[in-house]
């Protein structure tokens, strides 16, 4: 799916540099289907464009930002703010630092793939191989290999010798799932400072006879100030771009 994507892409790029900076012309006409060659035309444009909708979809999929969202949510919850940060900063933040996390990949890609095939020194199947050989190792590395034993049993498929035969289509949805372990691992450390904080403002209460407080209330100052002092955003972040590597 995503060879489709990239193929886009580098089509796209390719037009851009030999017009430089003018519109292209776009015609639009109807007419009768006569050769083979013109339906095949149709049915990649068609696929092209399905592909294109989804995009945003695959690219989230297949980076890190579903394991930066997700913690960066669970420290929401953590601290209590509720609302704050907002999910607008939260999404935001997470798609920076995937093209943060991310930039080692996609250079490459761009070195090795992109500009040679721009400068007509590789073919398209070499560009797209490469590609899919840089996001697939980036994936692999992220795996749990039960993870992945998971979806070979589950499609009926002879446990593969090596990582190349591994088909796409199974180590996406692997990947996946080892994020989203990955992300809530990460998640329940972040709670625990804050839940023993919560814990102790609700026993302070319980002996000083405050048994209608919130201890939500009475702990969230303090639970902001210790964020503060210790420098809570740098750690995160920090742990989060290293656990990627």
């Amino acid at each position: 799916m995503y060879k489709i994507l990239t193929l886009s892409t580098l089509l796209t790029s390719k037009v851009w540099a030999a017009a430089g900076s003018a519109l292209p012309p776009i015609q639009l006409s109807m007419g009768s289907i006569n050769t083979p060659d013109q339906t095949a035309m149709v049915l990649k444009i068609v696929a092209l464009l399905t592909v294109l909708s989804l995009a945003p979809s695959i690219l989230i999929m297949m980076t890190s930002f579903m394991r930066t969202v997700i913690v960066l949510s669970f420290l929401r919850q953590a601290i209590g703010t509720q609302v704050l940060p907002p999910n607008q900063l939260i999404m935001g933040l997470s798609l920076f630092l995937t093209v943060f996390i991310m930039a080692p990949v996609w250079k490459g890609i761009h070195a090795e793939a992109l500009a040679p095939y721009l400068n007509n020194k590789i073919s398209q199947e070499q560009a797209l191989g490469y590609t899919e050989s840089a996001v697939r190792k980036f994936m692999f590395k992220q795996t749990r290999g039960k993870d992945l034993e998971l979806f070979i049993k589950l499609a009926g498929n002879d446990a593969p010798q090596k990582k190349a035969d591994v088909p796409t289509y199974l180590l996406i949805p692997a990947f996946m799932i080892s994020e989203l372990k990955t992300a809530f691992s990460i998640g329940f450390m972040v709670y625990i400072p804050f839940l023993v904080l919560d814990m102790v403002v609700a026993s302070v209460l319980m002996a000083m006879g405050m048994m209608m407080v919130p201890p939500v209330v009475i702990s969230l100052p303090f639970k902001l100030i210790l964020f503060v002092l210790v420098d809570g955003w740098q750690l995160i972040i920090g742990s989060l771009v290293k656990s990627f590597g």
